[in-house]
């Protein structure tokens, strides 16, 4: 379900002062930033900075504020996305068929869809042009934790919520659930809540399969600190830069960063 993104779409506006590009980030005042800067709380490519007014191009630098990484890039936009039944995870499709880039043709920005829900699935999937974000949301290495829900048949035994968490066994290696719980049960037919950093293909589906619950009905709740919330399908939302900086600061960098 989650895949890299077809396509980057990036603007540099050459350099300024750091204390500016901050401040258009979101991060606060000129003279907020300035602070920061002061107290060696700002790092220009891992390194602090030790004086005011440093010149840098926010295109081609990483900005971090306490550790955490501050989008910085000019024209940067993260869409949020209630996707319908049978619309393709594609910003096109050659044979006329409804795709998620149908949404968007009003859009000056080159977005692209973080990762991927197949046709059948609905529920949350990320527009966006900013790649460094796409990267940090699509791999499990950054562990950015998906929830789903799922209808599937009822009863559930106890043991299934164990088997999840524990790992089940497919056909290109173990996958685990960071979570499991069933939400309700109606009758021949239970709603379940699964979390996971994992993005490999169908995943979910095949791991609730392995259990002895195929999938009847799947939608994608959350991704990190987003959630669907009232977002209706097809509706699109845009996130304001506190949101983005959430995300960013959400995704843990792999250890060999």
């Amino acid at each position: 379900m989650s895949e890299g993104p077809d396509q980057v779409g990036a603007t540099p506006v050459g350099p300024q002062r750091l204390q500016k590009v901050l401040a258009a980030a979101g991060v606060g005042s000129r003279r907020k930033c300035e602070v920061l800067i002061a107290a060696g709380r700002v790092k220009v490519d891992g390194q602090v900075v030790a004086r005011q007014g440093m010149q840098v191009d926010p295109a081609l630098v990483q900005i971090q504020v306490d550790g955490k990484v501050i989008p910085t890039q000019a024209g940067l936009v993260v869409l949020m996305l209630n996707k319908p039944k049978g619309m393709l995870s594609a910003m096109s499709d050659d044979r006329g068929r409804p795709c998620v880039g149908d949404l968007v043709t009003d859009r000056h920005e080159r977005l692209f869809h973080v990762g991927r829900l197949d046709a059948d699935t609905t529920g949350l999937l990320l527009l966006t042009n900013d790649g460094e974000l796409a990267q940090r949301l699509s791999h499990p290495s950054y562990e950015v934790v998906k929830t789903y829900r799922a209808t599937v048949e009822a009863p559930i035994a106890k043991s299934v919520a164990r088997r999840l968490r524990a790992g089940v066994d497919l056909e290109d290696g173990p996958a685990r659930a960071d979570s499991f719980h069933v939400v309700t049960t109606l009758q021949d037919r239970a709603i379940v809540q699964i979390s996971l950093h994992e993005g490999r293909k169908h995943i979910v589906r095949r791991m609730l399969a392995a259990v002895g619950h195929p999938v009847l009905e799947l939608v994608r709740t959350r991704i990190g600190s987003l959630s669907l919330d009232s977002l209706k399908p097809g509706q699109l939302k845009e996130l304001p830069p506190a949101a983005v900086r959430k995300l960013y600061g959400e995704s843990v960098a792999p250890a060999h960063e």
